[in-house]
């Protein structure tokens, strides 16, 4: 246990923020912090790095903070380089301060610097702005640097505050691997939820006041969390219903004579129930059961031949002409950089922009509903629940509550103006209304912009649950990743299908420019096709000119087949060296044990023979063939290393197998495929 608090009590200006709580930090793991604004977070951070002491409290039984051992803490706060004389400093002279080997010039501060200049060029700067003072740039700027000083200083625990804001998606990216290979403790609060999935090891929730502890990512600990929510739910609901019962009893018996004792008991054991608190009602309830439309529309929601966009003159130089075909039931999440185009795409898919040039068809039966920051505007002095009504005048008012409840509407809540609420309520208020009219057809921009953590997971289990069509823009890297199962990448010149998800996308990304960084877009291109009925793209417009010839010589069917196997043989590959690399693992432990071992053996035979021989003469056979049998585990006993290698080997053939499996299937799939050129 590397630090360890118990039983901690943390006040400010007289006001307790956290209350009784325990936290701990074990060895390395990366550990993020979540809970509602105001919480205590920012607390947490600031007493891990020694601004802040617990309160005194004589009724402790533990000493409070415990440590393994003396250790460096660095703390990334919200606000950098505040104190007077920072910004009068260069870059480079702010970033040699925490060089060990500052006034030397050996191999040492070599090192150190190319590190540096990794570092420096990782986040976005050049070479010469280390020359510049500190007041010359951003508060986005300054906390990348601060930053940078922190990963140069590499202390023993990492303390990061929000250390994705002002990040641009490379540099998160960047960040989320620096952070999965850092060799030390890191300790976050983010609102990144996408950051925290890839980086965290441990979450702690902050909730009342105090600190629970998940072990896994972010969407293993909402997973967790509604679990534990619902048993608690149940159990309450158990326990109501008990005390019911009991009270039943009581005045059934209690003017009764011969059963007033009985009465008596009964209440005796309801008084010394033990009762349970309500789970709290501010708990988001996910959508389990599927959201289907009331209309089923045709196989195809909309075609595109062609279609060129824009408004009037000024056409969307950014991208080519789009030929795109969306089948029912696709969730499809478009993404790529501000300012070309992805929006006026989604206008023109809505029918609020007219085509400049092409064919825009929409299928047979199409009930769509379109959503933005505009649309959601509401403006009323009705209550939430008199406005939903108003909507919906069929409903009673138990399901109009019920209805608001879903939507984190209920109780005070629902009696709030609506003119009072926030832009990411009136969102909320939006989405209650479009599943509500539950189309067949979602055109969503920036859905969960002003939205919190809640009112985003709500929103994406009620996404997830629906069985009609999407398509929408999000910057939520978390939100694209739970609700598309394909992509459109908008880039320069071109618009890129991909038909998985964005975890997919990002690992395939990565293999390419790790393999060929020259063509990585040119392999994602190959994603540009569908399986079935010749998918979204009917022809593939948007690959690069020296790969189009190759495309054209084949269906479109055979070319996405011939991707994916591809795409398996690669799994296959990278499955198959985890195996072989903890194979050799394996070898080199089982070499250096037996190495390690052969003095130790004949020291443990030496040391059996000699205390059985001595104990025989002076106590009993049992005791005797006790410490033989002591002796011969020390012997046999495999090294907790070992054994934790031969469960990760055994996980990776396990891995293995699967990829074989999926390879093998799509080796059929392309095999059964016809080819259409011939």
């Amino acid at each position: 246990m590397l630090y360890q608090i118990q039983d901690g009590t943390v006040s400010l200006g007289g006001e307790t923020i956290l209350s009784h709580f325990d936290f701990e930090i074990r060895g390395r793991e990366r550990i993020a912090v979540v809970g509602k604004n105001g919480a205590g977070k920012t607390t947490l951070l600031r007493l891990l790095s020694g601004q802040l002491q617990l309160d005194r409290d004589d009724r402790r039984a533990c000493p409070g903070i415990q440590t393994a051992r003396r250790f460096t803490i660095g703390f990334l706060p919200q606000q950098v380089f505040s104190q007077e004389g920072d910004s009068d400093r260069t870059v480079e002279e702010e970033l040699l301060r925490v060089c060990p080997c500052k006034d030397t010039w050996d191999k040492e501060r070599f090192l150190y610097e190319q590190e540096y200049d990794r570092l420096f060029t990782g986040f976005g700067f050049a070479k010469q702005d280390k020359q510049k003072k500190l007041s010359e740039f951003s508060g986005g700027q300054r906390m990348r640097i601060a930053l940078i000083r922190l990963m140069l200083e590499k202390p023993d625990v990492l303390l990061l505050d929000e250390p994705t804001n002002h990040l641009d998606e490379k540099m998160l990216e960047w960040l989320e691997e620096w952070i999965i290979s850092y060799e030390k403790a890191v300790v976050m609060v983010s609102h990144d939820r996408f950051f925290l999935d890839r980086t965290a090891e441990v979450i702690y929730e902050l909730t009342e006041r105090k600190l629970v502890r998940y072990v896994g990512n972010y969407s293993s600990f909402v997973e967790q969390k509604q679990k534990k929510q619902q048993i608690l739910k149940k159990e309450w609901e158990r326990q109501r219903a008990e005390e019911e019962r009991l009270n039943d009893l009581i005045r059934k018996f209690r003017n009764k004579p011969r059963k007033a004792a009985f009465a008596r008991s009964r209440q005796k054991l309801l008084e010394r129930m033990e009762k349970l608190e309500k789970p709290s009602s501010e708990e988001i309830r996910p959508f389990f059961k599927e959201i289907i439309p009331q209309v089923i529309s045709a196989k195809y929601v909309l075609e595109m031949e062609e279609l060129q966009i824009g408004y009037g003159e000024a056409l969307s130089e950014m991208l080519q002409k789009i030929t795109l075909r969306i089948r029912r039931g696709q969730k499809i999440g478009i993404i790529g950089p501000n300012g070309i185009g992805k929006s006026t795409f989604l206008k023109t898919a809505a029918g609020l922009i007219l085509p400049v040039e092409g064919k825009l068809r929409r299928g047979e039966r199409v009930v769509m509903e379109y959503f933005d920051q505009q649309t959601a505007s509401i403006e009323s002095e009705d209550t939430v629940k008199e406005h939903f009504q108003s909507q919906y005048p069929s409903l009673t008012e138990k399901e109009a509550r019920s209805v608001l409840g879903q939507w984190m509407f209920g109780g005070k809540m629902a009696a709030r103006p609506v003119n009072r609420l926030s832009g990411g309520e009136k969102s909320r208020l939006r989405f209650a209304e479009i599943f509500q009219n539950c189309p067949n057809f979602m055109i969503l921009d920036e859905p969960t912009n002003h939205m919190d953590i809640q009112a985003r997971e709500m929103l994406e289990s009620a996404l997830r649950a629906y069985q009609g069509t999407l398509l929408f823009v999000s910057h939520d890297r978390y939100f694209i990743s739970r609700v598309a199962d394909a992509l459109l990448v908008f880039e320069k010149n071109q618009i890129i299908y991909y038909p998985f998800g964005y975890e997919h996308y990002l690992q395939r990304l990565r293999r390419a420019v790790k393999s060929k960084p020259d063509t990585a877009k040119a392999l994602l291109s190959g994603a540009g096709m569908r399986p079935e009925d010749r998918a979204l793209m009917e022809e593939v417009k948007n690959v690069p000119q020296a790969e189009k010839g190759r495309f054209q010589r084949i269906s479109t069917e055979q070319a996405y087949s011939e991707w994916k196997l591809g795409l398996a043989e690669e799994d296959v590959e990278a499955a198959a060296e985890k195996v072989y690399q903890l194979e050799e693992e394996i070898q080199k432990l089982q070499m250096q044990e037996i190495a390690d071992g052969a003095a130790r053996a004949e020291t443990v035979k030496a040391v059996k023979t000699a205390e059985i021989a001595d104990i025989a003469e002076t106590t009993d056979a049992v005791k005797t063939a006790d410490i033989a049998e002591a002796a011969d585990a020390v012997e046999t006993a495999e090294s907790v290393e070992m054994q934790k290698l031969l469960l990760r080997l055994k996980e990776a053939q396990e891995q293995w197998t699967e990829k074989c499996i999926v390879w093998y299937k799509e080796d059929i799939l392309l095999k059964e495929t016809p080819d259409e050129s011939q």
